[in-house]
């Protein structure tokens, strides 16, 4: 709800603040008297192009500024959440036109483009201006209409909730079928390389064992004759190590007994001679593992050639390296397997849900049609009371592939002067038409739809008497559920407000004529609205006319 506007510096404003009331404020004045350019400046918050030629004057800033009660407006606390933006119960909108020609917007202190500032205030303030016809040509705004008319509001918003679950899994299943595609060109490529690998079978360190022991065999006749020496030398030589150093200990254990201090000596000695005695052991044992077998020679060569080959095949330095390159080929294939079986489930899942989807989409579709009939009749009832007599409203539906609506694709149609022939209502309706049709579609509505702050900029126009009064009866009811701002030239309507406006011009004190607004009390009121029946010196009988209508 709007709660305060003020305008400062704007065109023939100088300074001036409207605080409208929960219901139906009226607003009326001498024309020229700056109604169209508050509404003007009401625009430039609602994120329409700004204009330097506004400035009153030159040597300050434009600025309009909206406050609005956004406590229970869950809808609007969501878009500023996904602007990023931060939420307060109040919301101050504000637009500034600085000297130099630039624009800037803001809400609640923050910067915003436009198109933010646009796309959020829609959510605030709705304006019908004559030749406005965006609201028609919105599907939304249609589809909610009958909805609301008919009390499928709650069958459309299940509906929609299972219309994006499915378009969520039908778009997971498009990613996971394209992921499949491209994984479908590489598998059989990557079978190749793993099924090589697997027929190789190499264990770990294989290729780096296979190397050594290659050297090794390559080396075998100097090993073998280092090795034979060795043993040689210490066991079959003819002056044996191992014995020599056994004969010394013999020798020393039979002085030990007159010469006790050479026992450590002598233990030494006898650990010496184990330690040869083992040495000479391991090194005949090492010599029955050296070979020398061409076959097993080949054999190796052929392994480490195969070794070699795959490890400049993958860019891999080692046999670890090349098995967990295995394991990750191993690993990407059954991930092809997996990804099947997700998509089968995937598919499974999107028709179960777009077969439960239909099945409320054909429900839906069904009470829409079941309430035309009682719809149109109202309408073209209340279009009869309202100054359209030979104006004949209908709805065409017409079956269409599922979208976030159902089933449905609705179009508002209009025969202005019965002539039979039907045509889209933002083509067939005059301004001045539009916006009494939109007034009779929201007053059917109002109840069931969350529907922001209405602007009617003169919905009454070429209307009078008795239609002037039902415009004025349907604002009124209208603002039972909304806050509803109407610019009137016809006193039936002005009379049904619950707060009167008046604009009018004053000149300051350069003389210089300027806009002003004020509330009118109830006899200022009844003065103003005799002013618009019988002129500027109304009679008694205006006077007494304008009694009768604010009373009513």
């Amino acid at each position: 709800m709007l709660q305060k506007l003020i305008i400062k510096n704007y065109a023939i404003i100088d300074h001036l603040a409207i605080e409208p009331d929960g219901h139906l404020n009226t607003v009326t004045g001498e024309t020229g008297a700056g109604k169209s350019i508050i509404l003007g400046a009401l625009s430039l918050i609602l994120g329409e192009r700004a204009d330097t030629t506004v400035l009153i004057n030159k040597d300050e800033k434009s600025v309009v500024e909206g406050y609005f009660d956004v406590s229970r407006n869950d809808v609007f606390k969501k878009a500023l959440a996904s602007a990023e933006l931060d939420y307060e119960p109040q919301c101050i909108i504000r637009r500034e036109i600085a000297v130099s020609g630039k624009s800037r917007a803001f809400i609640n202190d923050t910067p915003v483009t436009l198109t933010v500032l646009n796309k959020l205030t829609s959510l605030l303030v709705d304006l019908h201006q004559q030749f406005d016809h965006l609201a028609l040509e919105d599907d939304h705004f249609q589809m909610e209409a009958i909805d609301a008319i008919g009390n499928s509001g709650a069958d459309a918003d299940h509906y929609r909730k299972l219309y994006y679950q499915h378009k969520t899994i039908k778009q997971k299943l498009a990613d996971h079928r394209e992921r499949q595609a491209q994984w479908q060109k590489e598998s059989d490529y990557k079978q190749y390389l793993l099924d090589e690998l697997l027929q190789a079978n190499f264990k770990e360190g294989e290729i780096e064992q296979a190397d050594q022991q290659l050297k090794q065999m390559s080396h075998a006749e100097r090993i073998m004759n280092v090795l034979q020496a060795g043993r040689n030398v210490l066991e079959e030589g003819e002056q044996p190590l191992v014995n020599e150093v056994k004969r010394i200990s013999q020798q020393l254990q039979g002085i030990v007994d007159v010469m006790p201090e050479l026992k450590p000596l002598l233990e030494r000695l006898t650990s010496v001679w184990a330690e040869l005695k083992d040495i000479a052991a391991e090194l005949e044992a090492e010599e029955g593992k050296v070979m020398l077998d061409p076959a097993v020679m080949e054999e190796l060569q052929q392994r480490l050639d195969l070794g070699y080959k795959l490890f400049k095949k993958h860019g891999v330095k080692d046999t670890g390296e090349l098995l967990a390159w295995q394991q990750k080929l191993e690993s990407e294939l059954k991930a092809t397997l997996d990804l099947n079986e997700t998509i089968e489930k995937l598919a499974a899942e999107e028709g179960a849900v777009y077969k439960e989807l239909m099945k409320e989409a054909e429900q839906l579709s069904a009470k829409r049609n079941k309430v035309m009939p009682s719809f149109t009749k109202k309408i073209n009832e209340l279009l009869a009371l309202v100054g359209m007599p030979n104006a004949r409203f209908d709805v065409r539906i017409e079956t269409c592939a599922p979208s976030v609506h159902g089933i449905d694709n609705v179009q508002f149609l209009l025969d202005a002067n019965k002539s039979g022939q039907f045509q889209l209502l933002q083509k067939a309706a005059s301004g001045g038409e539009m916006s009494r049709i939109m007034l009779c579609i929201k007053s059917l509505t109002a109840n069931a739809l969350h529907m922001p702050t209405l602007i009617f900029d003169e919905v009454d126009t070429g209307i009078s008497g008795e239609a002037a009064r039902q415009v004025g009866i349907l604002l009124r009811d209208l603002s039972k559920y909304h806050q509803v701002i109407c610019i009137t030239h016809q006193p039936q309507v002005a009379a049904k407000g619950s707060q009167h406006f008046y604009v009018y011009k004053e000149p300051d004190k350069a003389g210089r004529l300027s806009t002003k607004v004020k509330v009118l009390k109830q006899d200022e009121r009844v003065l103003a609205i005799a002013r618009m029946i019988g002129g500027e010196q109304p009679s008694e009988a205006a006077i007494s006319n304008a009694k009768e209508l604010v009373e009513l």
